[in-house]
């Protein structure tokens, strides 16, 4: 009997950006968003971790080849977000708030299409050591 099992890979990118609605006053972003809300930016240290569920192939015993899932990540996700201003220099954020939340599902977009279907894919993203977002949620 085939059994699931999950993969797990860990990357990191560093960005910076800034939480900020231009639907409300200033008043208002900095009651909501607050240090984030910074008009000078800030910054943080993602990981990103990536969840691959699905059942390992006959031939190899993978579920997908690590070095493989690693070249998609930095292809779709480093290269594009590392050491970038998120608001300034990514189309993806041009007109989207930059939250952990916001940027954890963009990533599953980028992602997913380079995953065989019958994978399941799964983010986790660290902002800092202490939060974190999960993207999708089953």
């Amino acid at each position: 009997m085939r059994k699931k099992i999950a993969v797990f890979r860990r990357e990191q990118f560093n960005a910076a950006h800034r939480l900020n609605n231009p639907d409300l006053s200033a008043e208002e972003n900095e009651r909501i968003f607050g240090k984030c809300n910074n008009p000078n930016y800030h910054g943080h240290n993602y990981i990103l971790e990536l969840k691959v569920v699905g059942y390992p192939d006959e031939q190899t015993g993978y579920v997908i080849d690590m070095k493989i899932l690693s070249d998609i990540i930095h292809e779709q996700v480093v290269r594009r977000f590392d050491h970038r201003n998120l608001n300034l220099d990514t189309q993806e954020f041009k007109n989207l708030n930059p939250t952990a939340e916001n940027i954890a599902i963009v990533i599953w977009n980028l992602i997913r299409p380079h995953i065989a279907a019958e994978l399941d894919l799964y983010v986790r993203l660290f902002e800092t050591e202490r939060n974190f977002v999960e993207y999708p949620i089953v």
